[in-house]
């Protein structure tokens, strides 16, 4: 449970200092025989900053609750 809870702050530290992925697919416009075309079309995902605080807490608080289970 640990190693989740850290996995998930680190994710969620990424997703705030990243708040834009883009991602490029080759797509076949034109196939005529020989001929062909392919187009490159650019995708932009949007993270929302909410999103990575959400990790980041979410994170801290599997790490105290996983700390408080240990001591018991």
């Amino acid at each position: 449970m640990r190693l989740l809870a850290i996995a998930l702050v680190i994710i969620g530290i990424v997703a705030l200092a990243v708040p834009t992925i883009t991602v490029t697919t080759t797509e076949r416009a034109v196939d005529a025989g020989f001929f062909s075309i392919d187009v490159k079309k650019p995708h932009t995902i949007f993270l929302n900053p909410y999103v990575g605080f959400a990790a980041v807490a979410a994170g801290i608080a599997m790490l105290f609750a996983s700390r408080r289970t240990d001591a018991a």
